[in-house]
């Protein structure tokens, strides 16, 4: 298998070796959903408190749908900010957070793309990550996915360790799904046996197209939801859903 011939082959970036301890699914949600915003929605990025929060909770593209309080992601931005993979921002009325996981894991953006979506959405084919991260970076075939993660999958020790995991073929399944391991080791027979929620009936390119339409929606919203926002603050007044 070859690499991603629209990129160079896979290499270290500088930055930190990741060596650090495991991430609690609040921080891999938190720095998932800021790796995301960066490439979806770059005209909102970096992110406000409130803007990560929504996006932390979304009820599409998430697996599981999670119900972060505003306190539970001030937390996980602390504990990653000490783990140097969240900034903060300044220069601005308001505090905004910005994602460092390439420099702080020490891997490319190709690979930091499979490893985001994982967080996000749990354990995935590589067709399915390819389809998903289509917005973040458009791999060539699947076969350049598949060579992003044997690396991350044979990672040394002395660079960290493992970062995926290939798990067993579930029954019924045609092909393996990969889960990350940022969050500690994975009961790999359990995910195994647990259902994709991913598949779906349309060819690949329909699902390309669709993508790429929510994704101009998504762009869209969050900049309304900065236009709000900026108003209430000009007006002095609170914001949506606080009292």
């Amino acid at each position: 298998m070859t690499p991603d011939l629209q990129s160079p082959a896979p290499s270290r970036p500088r930055g930190h070796d990741f060596q650090q301890r495991p991430l609690s699914p609040a921080e891999a949600r938190v720095l998932g959903t800021l790796m995301e915003k960066a490439r979806t929605v770059p005209d909102s990025y970096p992110l406000t408190l409130n803007a990560l929060v929504t996006g932390c909770n979304q009820k599409s593209s998430r697996e599981p749908v999670m119900n972060l309080a505003d306190a539970a992601v001030l937390e996980a931005l602390d504990n990653l900010r000490s783990l140097h993979m969240v900034l903060e921002g300044s220069g601005s009325r308001v505090t905004r957070y910005e994602h460092n996981f390439t420099r702080a894991v020490g891997v490319p953006d190709q690979s930091a793309a499979l490893l985001g979506m994982l967080m996000l959405r749990g354990p995935q084919t590589a067709g399915e990550l390819r389809l998903n991260t289509e917005r973040w970076h458009k791999f060539l075939d699947i076969a350049s996915v598949d060579a992003f993660l044997e690396e991350l999958q044979d990672r040394s020790d002395d660079k960290g360790g493992p970062l995926v995991v290939k798990l067993p073929r579930a029954p019924g399944a045609r092909e393996q799904r990969w889960a990350h391991l940022l969050c500690g080791p994975v009961d790999t027979a359990a995910l195994a046996a647990a259902p994709s929620t991913q598949g779906s009936a349309a060819t690949e390119d329909e699902l390309i197209h669709l993508t790429r339409r929510v994704a101009t929606l998504e762009q869209t919203v969050a900049t309304l939801q900065d236009q709000l926002q900026h108003l209430h603050e000009q007006l002095g007044l609170s914001q949506p859903g606080q009292s």
